[in-house]
């Protein structure tokens, strides 16, 4: 289990509660970006907690359920393909992890972002910390929120959408989802502002 050692070290210094916040979706060539912000009790029991790039698909829908189950708040927030093509994907990637804090029921009283340099423009203490989802509990848990929510949405434009396979690669370039693009064209959910759309 991933453990809490970056909230640890922040309890100690006065914040309760601390929000992890990360986003999904940032290279797909299809659909949304996805940010979570996530406020874990300082003391929780989270078996198996990483990074959700390390996990199963399985495994995050475990951890999803247990989350939700634990958390005391979580924000969700969603960009679509038309703003990403509208702002650039850098900004979009910033709104929608402001947006994500935004929605928490519980006003955090600490942020941690996962990202060196994601700075989201808030009065609210804050640090970026690369490769947090990695590292820290509140940020993978937010990762693994962020990444089941958009999953479930690909595969929903699945069924809309079949020729392209948004079930198995979720929007992003893969060759596969590379080939589809070229025998079909994009369709509706295309960020046409990304490569090889552009």
């Amino acid at each position: 289990m991933l453990g809490n050692a970056y909230e640890r070290k922040l309890a100690r210094q006065g914040f309760k509660l601390i929000a992890g916040v990360d986003e999904v979706g940032r290279g797909p060539l299809a659909g949304p970006i996805v940010a979570a912000a996530v406020i874990l009790p300082l003391k929780f029991s989270l078996p198996g907690l990483n990074d959700s790039k390390k996990l199963t698909a399985k495994a995050r829908e475990r951890l999803y359920g247990e989350i939700k189950r634990i958390a005391l708040a979580i924000g969700l927030a969603m960009v679509n393909h038309r703003m990403i093509d509208r702002i650039n994907i850098g900004r979009a990637n910033l709104l929608v992890l402001k947006q994500a804090v935004k929605k928490l029921k519980i006003a955090p009283e600490y942020l941690m972002v996962d990202g060196g340099r994601n700075r989201i423009d808030d009065s609210i203490a804050q640090i970026g910390i690369s490769g947090g989802d990695r590292k820290c509990a509140s940020i993978a848990a937010a990762s693994i929120i962020a990444k089941v929510t958009r999953d479930r949405l690909m595969i929903k434009y699945h069924a809309k959408y079949p020729l392209y396979g948004f079930n198995k690669h979720m929007g992003y370039g893969t060759k596969e989802h590379l080939k589809k693009l070229k025998a079909h064209g994009p369709c509706p959910i295309h960020r046409r502002s990304f490569a090889p759309l552009n």
